[in-house]
């Protein structure tokens, strides 16, 4: 019996209800946590559903969903193969980590081992699902991946990247599969079922940065929307969700400012497409959204030129230019944060010629993406494969 939305968010950060939970988990056959997908919050689901799916239905297997975030979809999917459990964070998520006993454990979690989550006390197999398009060796620390068996790659990039940190840091070789990229597909299919986009006027311009005290928002997000308004532009501000949960006093000034201008509007929901649709070009920084928006919706962006949000130092020893370097002047043009008021010319040259744009961006995605169309399947194929593999290995011999 899968939580109700309101037994999982009552009480606050219940310990109890966790407990609850944890002991509903280990009550289950073995056999039924043979595969266990984790959610750090709301904003996993929409990677995992289409790998969960064809898990399900696909393959017939049953899943488990753990989750620490009270309003996840996927405790309320629906699906009866769909097991979901709410642990939030804390304590006892952090001894669910230490000793879960399962096959195949699936996150978009960063830093498995680094932090206070650890592996597990039993011999389970973890594999790693991209949550963005982007580079791995900058952006990340240089030990963020190192702790995970199996890497579902979603393009050539980050298949050289993972290489390189093992070779550089004298790692045992993973598993690197070529996967793709759910969120990309999802994309382009909502994008051909709609009529064919032309800019419209006046343009709408969507602001979605990257989140961090060197971000667009954070070192001239309000003069620059106040330019695009003074220039006649439509504007939509849609701030990464860890800028509002860092950085609230500056979203709310923002949006205090122009909240009642007939073309600003303000976007807290980072799964929401439908702005993605409406707009006419992006503008950020270093946000690899901009590499899906590009790529997916085949519009064009401007980057505005702050420092790079960089995690790992050592970067550069990789030899390896990040992607979220080299195909910002691909899929658009770099604005120096400096030089604010060159930002409407800027736009109009983006947005001059939408078929240039759209034949180069379909080029770029066939390039830079691994099995456009494919990669749910591919993965559920994959996690199917290693969870039949472990339970082999489990099985005393003969």
């Amino acid at each position: 019996m899968s939580p109700s939305k309101a037994e999982a968010s009552s009480g606050g950060p219940s310990f109890l209800f966790s407990w609850r939970e944890y002991r509903r988990f280990k009550k289950l056959p073995r056999e039924s946590r043979a595969i266990v997908f984790y959610s750090e919050s709301r904003q996993d689901w929409h990677h995992f559903e289409p790998v969960i799916e064809r898990l399900t239905a696909g393959h017939g297997r049953v899943v488990c969903y753990v989750t620490s975030d009270a309003g996840d979809p996927g405790l309320t999917y629906g699906d009866p193969r769909l097991l979901p459990f709410c642990i939030r964070k804390g304590l006892l998520r952090t001894v669910f980590f230490q000793v879960v006993d399962a096959d195949v454990f699936v996150l978009t979690m960063m830093d498995l081992g680094n932090l206070e989550l650890r592996r597990s006390l039993h011999p389970v197999h973890y594999v790693y699902l991209f949550h963005s398009l982007g580079s791995t060796h900058m952006a990340d620390l240089a030990n963020s991946y190192d702790n995970y068996d199996t890497i579902l790659c979603t393009g050539p990039h980050q298949l050289r990247e993972i290489r390189r940190r093992e070779e550089l840091a004298k790692l045992p070789a993973k598993r690197l599969v070529e996967h793709g990229y759910a969120r990309l597909e999802q994309l382009l299919a909502e994008r051909a079922a709609r009529p064919a986009h032309e800019p419209a006027d006046p343009p709408t311009l969507l602001i979605a940065p990257t989140w961090g005290e060197r971000s667009l928002l954070n070192v001239c997000g309000e003069r620059l929307v106040e330019i695009l308004l003074a220039a006649g532009y439509r504007v939509i501000l849609r701030p990464h969700y860890m800028t509002v949960r860092t950085s609230p006093e500056l979203v709310a000034g923002i949006v205090r400012r122009f909240e009642t201008h007939p073309r600003f509007e303000y976007i807290d929901l980072m799964g929401e497409t439908e702005s993605l649709y409406r707009s006419d070009l992006l503008i950020c920084d270093w946000s690899a959204m901009a590499i899906e928006w590009g790529l997916g919706l085949e519009k064009p962006a401007l980057f505005v030129d702050v420092p790079a949000r960089v995690r790992n130092p050592e970067w550069r020893a990789f030899g390896l230019e990040p992607l979220e370097a080299s195909i910002r002047t691909e899929i658009g043009a770099l604005l120096d944060p400096a030089r604010l008021d060159e930002a409407p010319g800027l736009v109009d040259k983006l947005l001059a010629d939408p078929a240039a744009f759209r034949a180069k961006a379909a080029e770029l995605r066939a390039h830079s993406v691994f099995n456009l169309g494919r990669s749910a399947e591919v993965a559920a194929a994959e996690i199917a494969r290693l969870a039949d593999e472990r339970a082999r290995a489990r099985k005393p011999a003969p």
